[in-house]
């Protein structure tokens, strides 16, 4: 899985909402055997939106009608050929004046069909560089906990100090240099708050 299509970090009533729209669209893909094609436009969708500034303003702007927006939208389905139920979604997403809420749908809709699959994906944050062995191996033990498949997305954050950060999901296992010093430094406070 490459760098750009590294989940974005959605909280409360939006994750909500992302993951709605996503899971609506999976089951109408899945009802009508298009799950593939419908996945295989939302990346090529998520490549082109990503970092547009004229997306980012027609998805935003509070002036910018709705009609004006699903006829760039109809534009942007021709063009790129996208299959019927990813216009449909498209458009309803414009109708509905979410399309703000369109990289994290993407997300939640790539998240939920990996996990429909039996796959997910963990976020490894590295202090330096993983060797092919040491990716190899990582990978075995998360799936091994994860009871599944898993790939990773590997960055590195020298800030680390040394060791790793895994996300995946909610879930944080932390076995960061900077991760422990910090453990250490609220034990420390606390005892002296105590004392």
């Amino acid at each position: 899985m490459s760098e750009k299509h590294v989940p974005k970090a959605l909280a409360g009533k939006t994750a909500i909402l992302a993951q709605r729209y996503a899971l609506a669209l999976l089951e109408l893909a899945e009802e009508k055997g298009q799950t593939d094609a419908v996945l295989a436009d939302l990346d090529a969708l998520g490549e082109a939106i990503t970092g547009s500034r004229d997306f980012t303003l027609m998805s935003t702007h509070p002036r910018f009608h709705s009609e004006k927006t699903c006829e760039v939208i109809k534009q942007i389905a021709a063009s790129a050929k996208l299959n019927e139920i990813t216009t449909s979604f498209l458009m309803r997403v414009a109708i509905n004046r979410r399309l703000a809420l369109l990289d994290h749908m993407i997300d939640a809709f790539r998240e939920e069909f990996a996990e429909l699959r039996g796959q997910s994906t963990a976020l490894v944050t590295a202090a330096c560089a993983l060797s092919q062995a040491q990716r190899t191996e990582l990978v075995a033990q998360l799936s091994k906990l994860m009871g599944g498949t898993v790939d990773i997305i590997v960055r590195e954050d020298k800030s680390l100090l040394g060791g790793l950060m895994v996300k995946f999901g909610s879930r944080l296992i932390d076995a960061s240099v900077k991760g422990k010093l910090a453990q250490i430094e609220r034990q420390l406070k606390t005892q002296r708050e105590a004392a």
